[in-house]
């Protein structure tokens, strides 16, 4: 690649190349170049290219072919002083000479430059920066850091860190190889030598490692009990208390449980997780607990820990009714994990007769109280009254009369099976419904909407009271009893007789207080069907059953 190049003339080759008798005084020579020899040179390094070309006093241009970057180029002139790049890996740099000679000839030649790189390793250093007060002590978080490591190479960096432990006791270490490393001390009965061992690779892959040692310091207290965190629970909830996170030196410990303020029945006391249920109480309820933790040995420590203890938060409306738990198909113990937290699990249901103190009867947590004319009490077992109080929600309910009439127009007043539109007035501007201008689905009143029904009754003084009136959707939903799901009506007949049958309109839906909000007309209601359970909007036009209730104690 390097030769001359020479052309003979077509003249000189009739004649032969070089003197003789007869030859032509002018011959004609071909242009040629030779760049020089190929070159092995380090990073960073001058080098000098030299190129010869003929015929002589031609000019000369180099330019770069092919390799890393080199400043200057392209470059005039024979010869040229250049300086080799910085390069991260080993390269090959192609230079090319072009030479034009005097008569306007043009050739060219390469040359290969040949650059191996000159990596300095790095530098790794290690620097404690917290705790920033030494010596550190036990729960310390100590951190080391590599960030003042370093890279000598112009335009070097650490591209990777990795830190080993090579002394001293087990640590937690969440991240090995970051540029920094933190653990906290732990818990030692002498001073403790740790030596950690740091690598750093710089982005040329060069390699260094360094070892730091530093000094964990004995603690006074060797162990340290942990009876874990205050709790806070409802009463009849199962309480764990666990001091399992305790800290010794040696392998192992065993703990001790006593109760210093209260009084219940520890399960397992001698072991480090121990239970027990949590008391009934009218009232806020503390208890303190106290765990032993000794050590193999029989170095020991103490720690406390409060269990407050809080009514069972029983609110004013009746549970569900419902006693059993279920999965998918069939009845399983309420307390599987599977399919927690259900209703005969939770709320009033599930403490009847351990925490519940009724006024009147009812079927589990149902409380209710028999009234007269005039709503004085009496007794539990009495077969006639008029109304009923819920002395849970405080509500008094109307009992609906037999149904000794036959529709249309020939019924009492309140007989369970008369039927209403949603007519009221007092709607704050809300569609009112139909007021159903003939008396075909009820007594002989003016017209079978509900006004017209809360009027009659409210003029009666029913019950004690002239504020009847039709009840909110939770108040309805209150008296439904799921527990007698498949049976002809989810209510307990025993305090609300006289209920109609389903076959009349083939449902006992019964009107709520609430409009449906579907859409502009507002023209739907919400009802609950007794027999089982749903409920939905229902046009206001259509007829349903009501039961009319009253707030104890409020004037009309």
């Amino acid at each position: 690649m390097k030769s001359p190049l020479m052309v003979c003339s077509l003249l000189g080759l009739l004649t032969a190349c070089g003197g003789g008798g007869g030859g032509n005084d002018n011959p004609v020579i071909a242009a040629s170049v030779n760049a020089g020899v190929d070159q092995q040179i380090i990073e960073k390094s001058e080098f000098t290219i030299e190129a010869k070309g003929s015929p002589v006093d031609g000019t000369y241009t180099w330019q770069r072919v092919s390799g890393p970057i080199v400043e200057g180029f392209p470059l005039e002139g024979a010869s040229q002083t250049v300086l080799a790049p910085d390069i991260k890996v080993d390269s090959e740099l192609v230079l090319r000479v072009n030479y034009q000679s005097p008569d306007g000839k043009l050739v060219s030649d390469d040359v290969l430059i040949s650059i191996q790189s000159n990596n300095q390793l790095p530098q790794a250093v290690v620097t404690q920066t917290a705790p920033t007060i030494l010596p550190s002590v036990y729960q310390d978080t100590i951190t080391l850091s590599a960030a003042t490591s370093i890279d000598p190479d112009e335009n070097g960096s650490i591209s990777s860190y990795n830190w080993q432990k090579i002394a001293g006791p087990t640590l937690e270490i969440s991240d090995y190889k970051s540029q920094t490393i933190s653990f906290t001390h732990p818990l030692l009965d002498k001073n403790t030598t740790v030596i950690w061992q740091l690598t750093v690779v710089d982005d040329e892959g060069g390699e260094a490692s360094t070892q730091h040692t530093h000094i964990l310091n004995k603690t006074n207290n060797v162990v340290i009990a942990k009876a874990g965190e205050d709790q806070s629970v409802i009463e009849l909830e199962k309480v764990t208390l666990n001091a399992t996170n305790s800290e010794v030196v040696t392998t192992t410990f065993n703990c001790q449980w006593e109760q210093t303020v209260g009084s219940v029945s520890l399960d397992n006391q001698d072991q480090c997780i121990t239970s027990f249920i949590a008391p009934t109480t009218d009232a806020v309820n503390t208890m303190t607990f106290e765990v032993t933790v000794t050590d193999s040995q029989g170095r020991s420590d103490s720690d406390t820990v409060d269990v407050v203890v809080n009514s069972k938060p029983l609110g004013l409306i009746n549970d569900t009714g419902m006693a059993k738990c279920f999965n998918n198909t069939q009845e399983i113990a309420c307390t599987s994990p599977d399919f927690p937290r259900q209703d005969a699990a939770l709320g009033r249901d599930s403490v009847v007769g351990t925490h519940i103190d009724k006024v009147g009867k009812g079927e589990l947590a149902f409380d209710f109280t028999k009234l007269n004319e005039f709503a004085d009490e009496i007794a539990d077992d009495a077969a006639d009254f008029s109304c009923i109080r819920d002395n849970v929600s405080g509500l008094i309910w109307e009992v609906k009369s037999p149904n000794t009439g036959t529709l249309p127009s020939s019924t009492q007043l309140r007989e369970g099976q008369n039927h209403y539109t949603w007519y009221l007035t007092s709607s704050n501007g809300i569609q009112q419904g139909s007021v159903a201008g003939s008396s075909d689905t009820c007594s002989t009143i003016s017209h079978c909407g509900l006004q017209a029904y809360v009027d009659a009754v409210n003029s009666l003084d029913y019950c004690g009271g002239t504020n009847w009136r039709v009840p909110t959707y939770p108040e309805l939903l209150s008296l439904l009893d799921y527990s007698k799901q498949g049976q002809s009506v989810l209510i307990d007949s025993d305090f609300f007789p006289n209920t109609p049958s389903v076959s009349l309109l083939t449902h006992l839906r019964y009107w709520s207080a609430q409009t449906a909000a579907d859409g502009t007309s507002l023209s739907q209601a919400y009802i609950i069907d007794m027999n089982d359970g749903n409920d939905l909007a229902y046009p206001k036009n259509n007829t349903a059953f009501v039961r009319l209730v009253r707030t104890a104690g409020e004037s009309q």
